[in-house]
């Protein structure tokens, strides 16, 4: 069970950054110029698509952190033996490594945004929590991308699953208390 929990923080990493990137990337004023809304302002049956806070500056900072930290998953892999040890996977091709940091990080943050999608149509505020989707958009939009790229044992997707849902709002709590959210869940 420890392996797979471990495993399972590990795979999943480079989504759980992604996911959090784009926050980050609101802060670094180089990149302010593409804070380009990703729907355009346009809208679907009244309401906005994805809304203000879907932005191809958070796509682009999501992909980026996805693949270099998936890239630095694939190096540390073979250089150090107890992470080969606990892998489910090989991290031996680094165009493996980018393809699943790639498929990772999109995934989540197209999770991310596909479930933003439903929380305009059912009004939900934009900021407001949405229990428990806000918790497993990123979570599903990463393990369906992945799944193209590796193949993981079926029990694996419901460790990462449910690591990552717990993990999940611990993070968001954290980000509340040092001021990068407006709500703690």
């Amino acid at each position: 069970m420890m392996n797979d929990i471990l495993f399972a923080l590990w795979f999943f990493l480079p989504a759980g950054l992604a996911n959090a990137a784009p926050v980050f990337a609101s802060r670094i004023p180089l990149v302010q110029h593409l804070d380009i809304p990703l729907d355009a302002h346009k809208y679907f049956r009244g309401k906005r698509i994805f809304g203000s806070h879907k932005t191809l500056r958070g796509l682009l900072a999501g992909v980026l952190v996805g693949v270099v930290a998936c890239t630095a998953q694939c190096f540390a892999y073979q250089h150090i033996s107890w992470l080969r040890s606990m892998s489910f996977i090989s991290y031996d091709n680094y165009a493996t490594c980018f393809a699943l940091g790639l498929a990772l990080g999109f995934g989540a943050l197209a999770g991310d945004a596909i479930k933003s999608f439903f929380k305009r149509q059912f009004a939900v505020p934009s900021g407001k929590p949405w229990f428990p989707f806000d918790q497993i958009d990123y979570i599903i939009g990463g393990l369906v991308l992945s799944s193209i790229v590796v193949d993981l044992p079926h029990s694996t997707y419901w460790w990462v699953g449910l690591t990552w849902f717990l993990i999940h709002p611990i993070a968001n709590v954290i980000g509340w208390v040092v001021g990068l959210r407006e709500n703690p869940i």
